[in-house]
């Protein structure tokens, strides 16, 4: 397979917000095709009554992924990048995972549970992705391409705990911290962070 991505697919967290990663994608130096995709239900893009949980999720991201790939993803994004690159591992060259919980338990690592207050700011979003409790930890060292951790020291949603435990799961991850990051650190610190994912494209 050829390590060098040809696409870049851009998933956003539970905002759904198709523009979170523009800012930082419009920054990028890798020349890559990029797509940026949006979650039925979610955001600007339209419900479907198709869509009921992360499964449904995946599936819409699978076709996306049709010449080498790398997936970047905020926070819940990163469940779904996590699923589909174990779907297709032939395919996504490289992960950029930003403050997910990655499909492991973050009780256990000190995560304040997000889903009250997001649930009563967000009524109209979908209350399935409220209770999803998709457990990939048993799977993570099935994945071999180079993954990077984005993770910010002020962020109580998904602490830096939960990134070390990822790397400690993963074969072949980085784990980068960002000072002052909180959990849109993607969209808040974009210049840096488009710096760290031209490095890590850059990496077979």
């Amino acid at each position: 397979m050829n390590t060098v991505p040809s696409k870049l697919l851009f998933l956003p967290g539970a905002s759904g917000d198709t523009g979170f990663w523009r800012p930082a994608a419009e920054r990028l130096a890798h020349p890559a095709q990029q797509v940026h995709i949006g979650w039925p239900g979610f955001g600007n893009t339209p419900p479907d009554p198709g869509v009921t949980g992360m499964t449904d999720l995946v599936a819409r991201v699978l076709p996306e992924i049709d010449q080498p790939t790398a997936l970047v993803a905020q926070s819940m994004g990163g469940i779904v990048a996590m699923c589909a690159a174990l779907e297709r591992p032939d395919w996504v060259t490289h992960l950029v995972l930003t403050v997910t919980s990655g499909g492991v338990d973050m009780s256990a690592l000190g995560a304040q549970d997000w889903r009250p207050d997001f649930a009563a700011a967000n009524p109209n979003l979908p209350r399935w992705f409220l209770d999803d409790r998709t457990d990939l930890s048993g799977r993570l060292g099935e994945l071999h391409m180079p993954v990077l951790l984005l993770w910010g020291d002020a962020d109580p949603i998904s602490p830096v705990r939960v990134g070390q435990r990822l790397a400690e799961l993963l074969l072949r991850a980085e784990l980068h911290v960002i000072p002052n990051g909180g959990h849109d650190l993607g969209f808040t610190h974009a210049a840096e962070v488009a710096g760290l994912i031209d490095g890590h494209l850059a990496r077979d």
